[in-house]
Parts: structure tokens; C-alpha cells; sequence
């Protein structure tokens, strides 16, 4: 693969799992995925020199100082420790932006989102995404034979709190390192399913992530689903692709639904796999600063490829479906993707803790920034609901299998 223009490494492309996406993550890990321009290597000192338009004064301190006392001196419910009252006044300041995808991590929940990348965790087995009407988490998807498919959880649950701990208004990110614990502990999730509240005690298990899943259909088609891009994917993938093409696949099939997004690496590779040399996404920055991230031309996929999406669809999981739309490498069939077209960037400060902050937007190859708007497929099809809680029919599995025949005919 030839080296890409964009200076960062596989381990920055990493940070923590949580980046480029949608506000989504995995309770698989403990971290959001979303695609992620990450800049952690880059250490960021306390001694920065205010500029003239800081709020940070000797005003400010002396209210700030003044507000501690109180607070020391008068606060009744509970002795509150410095690191606490620190952690929250830089809480405050990113939930202060109006942006859910900016958000301060303390040291320990920055070492939670850092072990997310791992593709090993100890959690329940469940995919989450942020619900930006209900200001809570949702459910959309749970692994099988893990804890949480045990326990009884279901796609489209709303989070509401955590050991009794309401999380209105909590990052995705900040509600999965809840969640997450020791091996074999118990936590209580409780959950909204329609208008009923349901206290859910689940045990915490070590799940290795699989996150492709594969097999050959009928009439020589490659069926692959990819349900996040973590960095363990990538291997995955290629494992999948190489095997199925050894089986004799002569179309494939990539179902992304449900998928939240995840490293900026990872889906960079996969893209690399499939579109031959070719630009996969740029971003740029409130000061136009662009960077491309390109795929090489030492392997592209000779096979005519349907993308399967929905609108759970994200981040990740849009730049590649942009990447390989734009390239008319692919026909893209389901429904509009959930639109989340803004970066962010994780910045570690020098005591552990981290700041992820909206830093710029990414479009797709042909300059489409999708944020907002979601992509459209190309053969729209609504789920039946009904149809696949019923006996299991997935009619848009059903149309993409059609799609691709006609495809395989041409």
C-alpha cells in the first residue's frame, strides 16, 4: 500500500476508538466509534499563553475560587474531592460548545477508551448510538451468545441509566465506560422499551470482538458484514475477502447496516482493498487546510459490489459507502445513511486525560460533505419490519441479491 499524505500512523489513526463517526459506539468495547483524525501523539502542555479575547482572567479565577468555597465550605449531600470538581469544570467547558461530539474524558475514562481499540474487552456485548431526540443512548444491536443477548436487551432499547445513574445527556463513549468493568461483575442497565422501564442486571464477560462475519450465497455471491471498524477489522476482512474469493465469488455483497463507524485506519485499509488507486475521503478545517487520504493501486477488487445500508449507517461506515459510490464501485441499496460528517480530533493532556474536539468535516471523493444529510442509495428499500421479526425475512438482503445479479449478468 503506497504511503498516504496524511502524516499519522496506525496507533494515531487509533486513539481510543472514539473518533470520524456519528456519535455511535460499541458497548462490544467501551469506546464510540467514530472516524477519528486523531492527533494524540501530540501532547498538549497546561502552559499555554492566554490570548487577548480569553475568558480566563483573574475575574474568572477569582469567581471560579470563590465558587469552590462555597462549594467546600457549604455543600451539604457530599464531601466533594479536587479531582472531581477539576474533571467538571473542564466537562463543563466542552458540554458548553452545544456539541455531543465534543467532549473532556478524565484519566480513567481515557484509559477505558484507549483498551476499546484492542478488539478485547470486558463489557456486554452490544452496540449503542447516540439518539440526538431523546438526549439518551440507544441500542441498536447485540451480539450473539454474549452477555447482553442473554440478559434479554433488543435493538432499539434506550438507555436511560446505569446502576441507577441517570445518563441524559451523557457521551455515548462516557455511558459504554459505565457499562464496562471487571470480569465477572454485574451492572443494572436500565432500559426504555416503548413505555416501560426495565431494570436489566447483565454480568460483565470478556468478549473478543468479531467484527466480519462472511459466507458464500447462492450463485457464487460473497455475503460480508462488517458491524464496526475497529483496528482488529482490517485483518478480518482481508481474511474474509481472500476466502471467498478462493471459494470462487464472483460478486459480493457488503452489508454495512447497523454499522456505527470506527477508526479512520481501518476503513482507509479496507478501502485500499477495493478501489484500487483512487482518493477515498478529504477533510478540511475552519482554515482550509485539506488532507487526502488516498488508496494505492496494488490491489483493487474485480468484482461488482452492492453496499447494504440503512440509517444507522455511520461515519466509517459512510466513507467507504461514499468512497465506492463516487468511484461507481459499487451500487449502494437500503436506506439513507445516518449523516455525520464532521471529524474530531483527540488531544491528550500531559496528565492523562484527553479532549476530543470537532476539528474539521470530511467529504466524500467527489466533494460531497454528507453531515446532516445522510448518503442516498441508489435502489431505495425499507426494511419490513414485521416480514423479519416474524420468520426472519430481510427483503433488503433479498433486493441486494437481486441488484447483484443483474449486476453479474452485464
Amino acid at each position: 500500500m503506497k504511503e498516504k499524505n496524511h502524516g499519522f500512523s496506525k496507533a494515531l489513526y487509533l486513539v481510543a476508538g472514539i473518533l470520524i463517526g456519528a456519535g455511535l459506539a460499541s458497548l462490544v468495547v467501551a469506546g464510540g466509534y467514530y472516524l477519528d483524525q486523531s492527533s494524540a501523539v501530540s501532547t498538549y502542555s497546561y502552559n499555554v499563553s492566554s490570548s487577548e479575547d480569553s475568558f480566563i482572567d483573574s475575574e474568572f479565577i477569582s469567581k471560579l475560587k470563590t465558587v469552590e468555597t462555597m462549594i467546600k465550605n457549604l455543600y451539604y449531600l457530599d464531601e466533594v474531592d479536587n479531582e472531581t470538581l477539576a474533571d467538571g469544570v473542564f466537562t463543563g467547558l466542552l458540554d458548553s460548545l452545544g456539541d455531543v461530539y465534543s467532549t473532556y474524558y478524565t484519566i480513567e475514562e481515557t484509559e477505558e477508551l484507549l483498551e476499546s481499540t484492542e478488539g478485547v474487552y470486558y463489557g456486554i456485548g452490544a452496540y449503542v448510538q447516540q439518539d440526538s431526540e431523546t438526549g439518551y443512548v440507544k441500542i441498536t444491536g447485540v451480539i450473539e451468545g454474549t452477555p447482553a443477548q442473554e440478559a434479554g436487551f433488543q435493538a432499539g432499547d434506550v438507555i436511560y441509566a446505569v446502576d441507577g445513574e441517570d445518563v441524559l445527556g451523557m457521551d455515548s463513549s462516557q455511558v459504554v465506560a459505565l457499562i464496562k468493568g471487571d470480569e465477572g461483575t454485574w451492572v443494572t442497565v436500565t432500559v426504555l422499551r416503548g413505555e416501560e422501564l426495565l431494570d436489566i442486571d447483565v454480568q460483565r464477560r470478556k468478549i473478543e470482538t468479531v467484527t466480519v462475519t462472511y459466507e458464500l450465497l447462492e450463485d457464487d455471491m460473497a455475503y460480508i458484514q462488517l458491524t464496526e471498524f475497529d483496528d482488529v477489522t482490517v485483518e478480518q476482512f482481508e481474511e474474509a475477502l481472500d476466502q471467498l474469493q478462493a471459494d470462487g465469488a464472483r460478486g459480493l455483497i457488503l452489508d454495512l447496516r447497523d454499522n456505527p463507524g470506527g477508526s479512520l485506519y481501518s476503513v482507509v485499509e479496507i478501502a485500499d482493498m477495493m478501489l484500487g488507486e483512487g482518493l477515498i475521503l478529504y477533510t478540511e478545517d475552519k482554515e482550509g487546510n485539506r488532507e487526502e487520504y488516498s488508496s494505492g493501486a496494488e490491489r483493487e477488487l474485480e468484482l461488482p459490489i452492492v453496499l447494504l445500508v440503512n440509517e444507522n449507517s455511520a461515519s466509517a461506515a459512510e466513507v467507504l459507502t461514499g468512497a465506492l459510490k463516487d468511484h461507481r464501485k459499487a451500487t449502494v441499496v437500503g436506506t439513507t445513511t445516518f449523516g455525520k460528517g464532521i471529524v474530531q480530533t483527540v488531544r491528550t493532556l500531559t496528565d492523562g486525560s484527553t479532549v476530543k474536539l470537532t476539528t474539521s468535516a470530511y467529504y466524500t471523493p467527489s466533494g460531497v460533505n454528507i453531515h446532516g444529510t445522510g448518503i442516498t442509495p441508489d435502489v431505495e428499500v425499507e426494511l419490513d419490519v414485521d416480514a423479519y421479526l416474524e420468520d426472519g425475512t430481510d427483503n433488503q438482503l433479498e433486493k441486494a441479491v437481486e441488484t447483484l445479479k443483474g449486476l453479474m449478468e452485464e
